[in-house]
């Protein structure tokens, strides 16, 4: 399982439920846009530290930016 890629995905899906850009989840968690952009596209390995802002930011528990989505890779 790449986790890169899976944090990502559920990143992506939960910052889209919020209703939020990526500019406004990296300014709630004190984090560039360009960094969430990487975060998003599994390119960047956020630290527990990191997950933990976002998750912040998005109002959302942190286990859910690493919870398996049933894809395989």
């Amino acid at each position: 399982m790449n986790m890169r890629k899976l944090v990502g995905r559920n990143f992506a899906r939960l910052r889209k439920a919020s209703g939020l850009s990526q500019e406004q989840v990296a300014e709630r968690a004190n984090l560039t846009q360009q960094y969430i952009s990487g975060i998003e596209t599994g390119k960047r390995n956020p630290t527990v530290e990191t997950l933990y802002y976002i998750a912040q930011a998005l109002k959302v528990s942190h286990v859910e930016l690493v919870q398996p989505d049933g894809h395989d890779d």
